[in-house]
């Protein structure tokens, strides 16, 4: 009796179960209707697949900035000048010591005169003898008794004499190697007895008033520099001092295609010294830029550097952009419009042309 008891309880629930399953019916927390209340996963796939992608932006509005152009180079003396002798001969003296001060014509270096004072003396005399041959003839040709002709054979030996003394007042001038220019004098320096011949090397004499900052700019840089523009340079040491660009090369150096720059630095105590290392920084002139955190950069297929937009239809567009410089906040960029809508969460994960949802973050919020 239990047994056919069992057997019809267990009958009865399956059939129960068929029938619940078959009239499609889900009850979830007493609610008959639920089932209506969840989409099936189809559908629920297609409505994502419609629905914009969405990224947070940033409305975005250029400022003035004034770039820097740093220049890389070192200090160079306005001139330095081998004084080299023109004439052969011993020195006999040799005023000067290796760092002294001198100015323009100031003694360097004096040769042995040797023969060249007689070649004087002698001159001198042929030359008062031409004259007084000459003085006689022009009286006596005014009273008749010389012809003119030899009045003028005798001038020009006069002017034969003349140009031989100045010939050997020059050659005995040479004996005496004078600065050239004011500066300071450094090796190499001729000793004292040294048997100098014409182009060896008496002194070499420094002018560092004013120093200079010689440099190389890239040919992409070379077009924002004017003959004028002030700089700030600093020296190896961290001293700065101030300098004005006095010359920009009118052609780029063959090897290395860039142009040669020269910086003009106020020295008048001489404390600046000739090739120290020194970093110039020009500003140039002022330029509508964006100022934006560098996390929001991006590349795009052809591996350009920029960022993405978008724009009033809500559709996404890269924008290629110039790096003009950073700080410690971020970078300034130049190539945007003058109001943009940039994305800065989200800009890697859409493409050119696809439509989003902008949801705008307050600058506050960028991290």
């Amino acid at each position: 009796m239990n047994i056919r008891f069992s057997h019809l309880l267990a009958v009865g629930i399956s059939v129960g179960v068929a029938a619940w399953m078959w009239s499609g019916t889900y009850v979830e927390g007493g609610r008959a209707d639920a089932a209506d209340a969840t989409p099936p996963p189809a559908k629920r796939a297609a409505e994502a697949a419609e629905k914009p992608f969405r990224v947070a932006v940033r409305d975005l509005e250029a400022e003035p900035r004034v770039s820097v152009l740093a220049i890389r180079g070192r200090t160079e003396a306005e001139a330095t000048v081998d004084v080299r002798a023109e004439t052969n001969g011993r020195v006999t003296e040799r005023p000067v010591q290796e760092g002294q001060r001198v100015e323009k014509g100031d003694l360097l270096c004096r040769i042995e005169s040797g023969a060249r004072e007689a070649k004087v003396l002698e001159a001198r005399a042929l030359l008062a003898q031409a004259e007084l041959d000459h003085s006689a003839a022009t009286q006596l040709q005014g009273k008749g008794f010389t012809a003119q002709t030899r009045v003028a054979a005798l001038k020009a030996s006069m002017d034969a004499a003349q140009a031989r003394l100045e010939e050997a007042e020059f050659e005995l001038s040479r004996t005496s190697i004078k600065a050239p220019i004011g500066g300071v004098v450094i090796s190499p320096l001729v000793e004292v007895g040294t048997m100098l011949s014409p182009g060896q090397t008496c002194a070499t004499v420094i002018d560092v008033q004013p120093m200079l900052m010689i440099g190389q700019v890239s040919e992409r840089e070379v077009a924002k520099l004017s003959i004028g523009d002030e700089a700030t340079i600093t020296l190896v040491s961290g001293d700065t001092v101030q300098g004005t660009l006095r010359y920009v090369a009118p052609a780029a150096d063959s090897a290395t295609r860039t142009f040669r720059i020269e910086i003009e630095i106020p020295n008048p105590n001489r404390s600046l010294r000739e090739g120290l290392t020194a970093t110039a920084r020009v500003p140039l002139t002022a330029q509508p830029a964006h100022h934006v955190s560098s996390g929001i950069l991006t590349l795009n297929d052809k591996g350009e550097i920029g960022v993405r937009t978008v724009d009033g239809d809500g559709k996404v567009r890269f924008m290629p952009v110039a790096l003009l410089g950073g700080d410690d906040t971020g970078v300034w960029l130049a190539g945007l419009p003058d109001k943009v809508r940039v994305i800065v969460a989200g800009q890697d994960y859409v493409v050119e042309g696809q439509t989003v949802e902008a949801v705008v973050e307050q600058p506050e919020a960028e991290g």
